[in-house]
């Protein structure tokens, strides 16, 4: 956290550790999760104002990036708006988090939004984020989920095979700049996806559509948070814990919660602890090099490790919310 200062991550304002504790001292964020914001009556949903979400979201990945750190967890629950009348969102929950080192593969997250190389338990790099940010944008322009299905083990066999289309009602009235956003970040292979830094050159959010487009439904998009509150009964400690797969280096298909007891490593999405036997060296392949080098962007000079000013993120909450009113792209 002290590599991530920057107006759209939330910010670590100081830390202390006690005798058996550490404590963070978190910046404030008051506007709740960008989703529910969404779904509000007296709340616009347009493609233009979705592009500039997920315009904001790639300028706090890119910051991220260039740290060389990953996310690794970005999914709706973790874009959250700066207060409850400003259209400025913050990526929070840095849990899963990564310095990304040498290259190796991990196995946590949340099913719905894991890529591919993740559920293969292969490398994972800045591409891995970029994923999550085509599934979020998916969802955005169109309330429904390109690979959730029935179960973690369902939802998680989508993704491996990558398969995905724009549903022809969902999708009729969204830009084909849009649809072609979402698609090259939605592909397999990791070196095929836009980084963060050419996804923000990417003309759907270099050239926005007309100032007054027609509104899109949120009804499919309550339905979808409607699902997630169901499938997520609770929170522990401000994140959404019981949302998350956290299997280690298990793979995914032997942790089945009809065959396997309660009571250990690996956790599936609806909160049950389930046991498992060792897996077999054939299905979970050592992470050997992908293939494809990171994305050129150079981590930036090491940042003050103390946190901070608190005054000085009030000023930039305040130059961002000045009328409360969407940044145009490139501000």
């Amino acid at each position: 956290m002290n590599l991530l200062h920057h107006p759209r991550l939330v910010q670590c304002l100081d830390a202390f550790q006690g005798p058996t504790e550490l404590v963070m001292v978190m910046e404030y964020v008051a506007g709740g999760e960008l989703f529910e914001r969404i779904v509000d009556d007296d709340f616009e949903h347009t493609e233009p104002s979705s592009a500039q979400y997920v315009r904001q979201i790639l300028e706090g990945l890119r910051f991220m990036h260039g740290q060389a750190i990953v996310h690794l967890d970005l999914k709706p629950e973790n874009i959250v708006c700066v207060s409850p009348d400003s259209h400025w969102v913050k990526i929070i929950d840095f849990g899963l988090a990564r310095k990304l080192g040498e290259q190796e593969g991990v196995l946590h997250g949340t099913p719905e939004f894991m890529a591919p190389e993740v559920v293969a338990f292969e490398p994972v790099s800045f591409s891995t984020d970029m994923w999550s940010v085509g599934v979020i944008c998916y969802i955005l322009l169109s309330g429904e989920s390109p690979f959730q299905g029935d179960t973690d083990m369902e939802t998680l066999s989508n993704v491996t095979a990558a398969q995905w289309d724009f549903g022809e009602e969902t999708f009729s009235e969204i830009s084909q700049q849009a649809k072609d956003f979402i698609n090259q970040l939605l592909q397999k292979d990791p070196c095929r996806r836009l980084p963060s830094a050419g996804a923000l050159l990417h003309p759907w959010l270099q050239h926005p559509q007309p100032s007054s487009p027609k509104v899109l439904s949120k009804e499919r998009i309550r339905q979808f948070l409607a699902r997630r509150k169901w499938q997520v009964p609770g929170s522990v400690t401000g994140t959404r814990g019981w949302g998350w797969l956290s299997l280690g280096r298990a793979h995914p298909t032997l942790c089945d919660p009809e065959l396997i007891p309660m009571g250990a490593s690996c956790t599936s999405s609806t909160g049950g602890r389930l046991d498992q036997p060792a897996p077999h060296p054939s299905l979970c392949p050592s992470p050997a090099g992908l293939g494809c080098s990171p994305e050129k962007e150079q981590p930036s000079g090491a940042l003050p490790q103390q946190g901070p000013n608190p005054s000085e993120l009030l000023t930039d909450r305040d130059e961002e919310e000045d009328g409360g009113s969407i940044a145009a792209p490139g501000q």
